[in-house]
């Protein structure tokens, strides 16, 4: 299947990076590649809400699931570890897609968001996500996330943002199919 660029954000020091438009039936799935991605507060996480049609505030219910692996420069930590601290179930708050994340120069984040037909007004919609980071620590993590959204809704609106501070980031959104 042909993936299709449908549009791009890039964003300076900002506190979200809003999709609110182009999410409807054209796609069944929908990609968000997300590079660079750099926070200005040091050792916070990068995370993600949707909006349902007719719905604000970024705040859908979700059940969740995460689990990392990672790997110090030094050698001297590494592991694949469950995450039980980042689940939601049946929760509101924004999931995350990368930890840890340092805000020196060297230090970003990038990976992509897949959202499984959003315009469905019958069945919930899953999500899955995957992250490489460099931490604030000198260590290399990746991060796996996955749930669904638990609306019937369709979602018009997905933000990304860290959960602390602003962030420098580029990410852009596909239409798949």
């Amino acid at each position: 299947m042909a993936m299709t660029l449908i549009t791009t954000n890039t964003s300076s020091n900002a506190a979200t990076s809003d999709f609110t438009s182009s999410i409807d039936s054209t796609y069944k799935l929908y990609i968000f590649k997300y590079y660079d991605v750099n926070p200005v507060t040091d050792n916070t996480h990068f995370s993600f809400q949707v909006n349902a049609s007719g719905q604000s505030g970024y705040n859908e219910v979700m059940t969740t699931t995460a689990f990392r692996s990672y790997h110090a420069e030094d050698d001297g930590s590494n592991a694949l570890e469950y995450e039980a601290g980042h689940d939601q179930a049946q929760g509101t708050s924004f999931q995350v897609l990368g930890i840890n994340m340092g805000n020196g120069g060297d230090e970003s984040c990038a990976g992509e968001l897949h959202l499984f037909n959003p315009s469905n007004t019958t069945y919930v919609k899953h999500f899955y996500g995957r992250s490489n980071a460099h931490w604030h620590n000198d260590v290399s993590g990746e991060w796996h996330t996955a749930g669904y959204i638990n609306v019937t809704a369709a979602i018009t609106g997905v933000q990304f943002k860290m959960t602390s501070g602003n962030m420098d980031a580029v990410i852009k959104m596909y239409g798949v199919g």
